[in-house]
């Protein structure tokens, strides 16, 4: 990813989001050419001259101290996100070149972590790393995310050692719309987290190359990447059309792993009294005694979990799967 046309798409189409009337700039009914502010008035906002400024959005962050990126981002109102997204990028462009991206070593999730997650029996627990792959997952998580490791997209005996991708699964295959009853929505968060993931690892060769695969393969999600949203992702809701449980309602929480960098945990609880904590009890005792064992997260996780059944709960059935590009 080129670092300087990264930081001018995404100053681009942030100036773009901002209305005169939103940046309290009258505009007295006059007939503007682009979307949103221009960039005289940007740097007019940020208290810079328009060829510094111009200078900025053409990606040359080199040098920029704080004070101006935080008058940047004042005047183009960003978010807490956003924010965040613009000063990785300042920081990597401040960074020694290297030569070309390197394969991060495989990630390995600490045995402390896997017991956590063992003990944690009510709860649908997972571990992933910023380009959404599975690392690990206790037994209930399993059983949530059954199609996601069982999908047709992930590898064969001829590309071993490749882990479960949330991503991946969402935009390839077409089963993912079944799983997820708010499938756009949930496509749209999870591109705008890769895309802040790429700002702050841009030279993650296994991140870009997600990016690459997906970008060809699915015209959905290079229409979302080229919008250059980002995200912060921390906590809320999800549905899911469950194919042996039904219908779910989750709230889900992340707690990053300070010793483990990249790492993040991921819990969903049912409210308490509720169809969604029925049905998720019903999930844990069915996957609690399947005929077969397997281990999660592949060759990241660590403890054995049952390699679950595919036949639907009676009176379930799953719905027609819907093409995604």
């Amino acid at each position: 990813m080129d670092r300087k046309e990264e930081i001018r798409d995404f100053l681009i189409s942030r100036r773009a989001k901002i209305s005169p009337e939103q940046a309290g700039i009258p505009s007295y009914g006059e007939l503007r050419r682009v979307p949103g502010l221009r960039r005289e008035e940007v740097a007019q906002l940020a208290g810079v001259s328009t060829d510094y400024y111009t200078r900025l959005e053409r990606g040359s962050l080199r040098g920029v101290s704080d004070a101006v990126l935080e008058a940047v981002v004042s005047a183009l109102q960003l978010d807490e996100a956003e924010r965040a997204h613009l000063m990785d990028l300042a920081r990597t462009a401040n960074a020694p070149s290297r030569r070309a991206p390197r394969r991060p070593p495989q990630q390995r999730v600490r045995p402390g972590v896997l017991r956590l997650l063992d003990g944690m029996t009510g709860v649908v627990a997972l571990v992933q790393n910023g380009r959404s792959d599975v690392l690990a997952t206790n037994l209930l998580g399993r059983a949530l995310y059954a199609e996601v490791f069982k999908s047709a997209v992930q590898p064969g005996p001829a590309a071993p050692g490749r882990l479960p991708n949330q991503a991946r699964y969402l935009f390839l295959d077409p089963g993912a719309a079944d799983l997820y009853p708010d499938w756009r929505a949930i496509a749209a968060t999870t591109v705008a987290m890769l895309r802040s993931e790429a700002g702050r690892n841009p030279h993650d060769r296994a991140l870009n190359e997600l990016v690459g695969e997906l970008t060809t393969r699915s015209g959905l999600f290079a229409a979302l990447w080229a919008g250059h949203d980002v995200r912060i992702h921390t906590t809320g809701t999800k549905r899911f059309h469950h194919p042996v449980a039904g219908d779910l309602s989750l709230q889900f929480e992340t707690l990053a792993l300070p010793g483990d960098e990249g790492q993040t945990l991921f819990t969903f609880t049912a409210e308490r009294g509720s169809a969604s904590e029925n049905a998720l009890a019903f999930l844990a005792s069915w996957a609690a005694s399947p005929p077969e064992t397997t281990t999660a997260g592949g060759p990241a996780g660590g403890s054995t979990v049952p390699a679950l059944r595919s036949q639907p709960r009676p009176g379930q059935s799953r719905k027609t799967e819907p093409t995604h590009d």
